[in-house]
């Protein structure tokens, strides 16, 4: 399952290149609460197809009634983008099932530029950063090659959005507890990949549309060009898998690097990376492990929930709190009922 960015720009490539009018609609800025993030896009078709969102189906059904013939309407005009707000009142914000308090504005683009579409889908199909930049006055959209992510932003004429390949995840050891990582991973957009040199885990996995590489993890991290959207995770239970892949996760820009094991495997990790390999406590600090967040899980299923909703909350750029450290929960508990 593509990343729902990509599902919304190449859906309204398709629909433009089968001759329907398309609109795109993104969410450019919000006050107070808003059910979707900036950047959030949807595409609506003339006939009132709609894929993605920019909120919680409300305003979904006002711009289907405002700008489609699914009721009657004229259908989407032929004009430059424009800017509609939503939520200013509190009869709007009710009205369109916004949170008290909340309001958001979208950017409008009619039957954008199909050329323009399907040279950004070329660039992220080929694995490529790019910022698409949208002047409204004109209707002028620009192309560029990107080697950092940037934040989303909108001055009211210039909108700028960094598209990127989907987000990845590289698992070291193809057990079942990757598998159902794997499944979680895929359903919440991410590319996966499982690395393990054992032919006796990698011919019985069971995940479709997960690539398999066979090859020693180290040589596979390293040629696995990580980036900022890249998380990688050894699952594997062999250091001597696990420690070369984490080893080389190190060096890179991942923005998550975690691995499976309990408290004491996990402190004997470090140990064993700083007295063996040369690192440090502080080279260590980006390694999770336990990784996951605490919710009691003892199955693969419980654990995976636990290691995709930390991943997720790195995605997200969330700082949990420490009690929902593996480590720090479980020796709380133990600390409690000790008394």
């Amino acid at each position: 399952m593509e990343s729902i960015d990509l599902l919304v720009l190449r859906t309204a490539r398709d629909w433009l290149a089968s001759g329907h009018r398309v609109l795109l609609a993104t969410v450019a800025r919000t006050w107070g609460s808003s059910p979707r993030p900036v950047g959030s896009m949807m595409a609506l078709r003339n006939d009132g197809r709609v894929v993605g969102s920019v909120s919680g189906g409300c305003i979904e059904d006002d711009l289907i009634h405002r700008y489609t013939t699914a009721y009657g309407g004229s259908g989407l005009p032929d004009a430059t983008p424009e800017v509609v707000r939503y939520g200013v009142s509190a009869d709007e914000a009710h009205r369109f099932g916004l949170p008290c308090g909340g309001t958001l504005e979208l950017v409008l683009e009619f039957s954008p530029s199909w050329r323009s579409l399907d040279e950004l889908l070329s660039h992220l199909d080929a694995g490529h950063l790019v910022r698409r930049r949208l002047t409204l006055e004109g209707n002028e959209v620009a192309l560029e090659r990107s080697a950092m992510p940037e934040q989303f932003s909108f001055d009211g004429q210039q909108m700028l959005n960094t598209l990127g390949p989907g987000y990845r995840l590289l698992m070291i050891g193809a057990g079942a507890l990757a598998e159902y990582l794997a499944t979680m991973a895929l359903f919440n957009g991410f590319k996966v990949t499982v690395c393990d040199p054992r032919p006796e885990y990698v011919e019985t996995w069971a995940v479709s549309g997960v690539e398999k590489v066979v090859g020693m993890p180290d040589d596979v991290v390293r040629d696995f060009a990580v980036d900022l959207r890249t998380c990688i995770v050894a699952l594997s239970h062999d250091p001597k898998l696990d420690d070369l892949a984490l080893l080389e996760a190190l060096q890179s820009p991942a923005f998550y690097i975690g691995a499976i094991g309990s408290r004491r495997n996990s402190q004997l990790r470090r140990e064993r990376l700083i007295e063996h390999f040369g690192e440090t406590d502080r080279s260590l600090e980006r390694l999770h492990g336990p990784m996951g967040i605490y919710i009691g899980s003892k199955t693969p299923a419980e654990i995976a929930v636990s290691v995709m909703a930390e991943i997720l909350a790195a995605k997200n750029g969330i700082t949990l709190p420490g009690a929902a450290n593996v480590a720090e929960a479980k020796s709380l508990r133990e600390r409690v009922g000790a008394r």
